[in-house]
């Protein structure tokens, strides 16, 4: 079913049309929730610390956690203490959890373990973000919410929407009859746009995601992707979008045998024992949820966010700005 909703969603396959009535009804709650968060008849509130907010409007992955990394070490760099708070998706945890590079996946979600990871950053997850943000707030000058454009209870200061350059808004219909959670006309109330691969748009900001080194789970040890060349592997992705994963695997010159997993899913040993010998290659995400003593052959592919000089610039400086005003 998930697999035949993404082919409708980006144009691969008929038979949407049955879904209309869903999303018109999808859309109604949607525009309902909104307002009542806006009138005041839902609750929201303020951590007391500039909050902004990457998200998207599609349901799958456009790019938000490498742009938070990337955004948390920028800000980093700037003199700033940066918090982040996420849902946690996946996880069974409850209530507020502080979350570590040393934090169980399947409690905490595997995003915020990969950002407690590459940031160094304070991370906390909750149903609650505005909960979640407030805990964080005494102790750093600028909160980052990683996937909470749609989380209104939380207020913002300042809103980055993430857009796949590749798919964009598919066939720019709600749920479930496409892949937006909300309109496409939401995109014009946020302050930055940042489009992940593909040509932006006027006023939009071009990022690309730079591969970088593959890291053997077991024993730390890197090598270049282009030192891979030629070799054929299996390649694990369970992230929103697997077939970018494989596109840049293919680009370096690896042969790949792909092997697509839904977004979040938990991750076995078992699962990834594929008994011949070949290296298995992963994405960071994939990879936090391998955990104790791995075997020899796995290993994954650090990304990297890159951004033009001229708009990183003026995006961290707005952000800078907020923190010290």
């Amino acid at each position: 079913m998930q697999h035949w909703l993404e082919r409708v969603w980006f144009g691969r396959a008929r038979g949407g049309g049955l879904l209309l009535p869903l999303a018109w009804l999808f859309g109604v709650v949607v525009r309902c929730r909104r307002l009542a968060f806006a009138r005041g008849w839902l609750s929201s509130g303020h951590p007391g610390r500039p909050v902004v907010v990457i998200g998207n409007l599609t349901v799958g992955g456009s790019g938000k956690t490498p742009l938070t990394v990337w955004l948390a070490a920028a800000l980093a760099a700037r003199g700033l203490r940066v918090g982040i708070v996420s849902r946690g998706y996946g996880g069974t945890a409850s209530g507020i959890v502080a979350v570590t590079a040393g934090s169980d996946p399947s409690e905490v979600g595997d995003e915020p373990v990969l950002l407690a990871r590459r940031t160094g950053a304070r991370v906390m997850v909750a149903r609650d973000r505005l909960a979640a943000a407030t805990a964080l707030a005494p102790d750093v000058d600028v909160v980052l919410a990683d996937d909470g454009l749609q989380h209104y209870r939380l207020r913002r200061d300042l809103e980055v929407l993430v857009v796949d350059g590749e798919r964009r808004y598919g066939n720019g219909r709600l749920l479930p009859a496409g892949p937006l959670r909300e309109p496409e006309s939401r995109g014009r109330t946020a302050d930055f746009i940042v489009v992940n691969g593909g040509a932006p748009r006027a006023g939009e900001i071009a990022m690309h995601l730079e591969p970088g080194e593959v890291i053997e789970l077991r024993d730390g040890s890197r090598s270049p992707l282009v030192a891979w060349a030629g070799r054929r592997v299996h390649a694990l992705a369970g992230i929103g979008y697997p077939q970018r994963f494989f596109k840049t695997l293919r680009a370096a010159g690896l042969e790949v045998l792909e092997h697509p997993r839904a977004d979040h899913a938990p991750l076995s040993m078992a699962e990834i024992a594929f008994g011949d010998g070949l290296p298995v290659l992963m994405t960071e995400k994939d990879a936090v949820k391998c955990r104790g003593t791995p075997p020899d052959g796995l290993a994954y592919l650090e990304v990297s966010a890159r951004i033009g000089a001229d708009d990183a610039r003026r995006l961290v400086e707005r952000i800078v700005a907020l923190a010290r005003s």
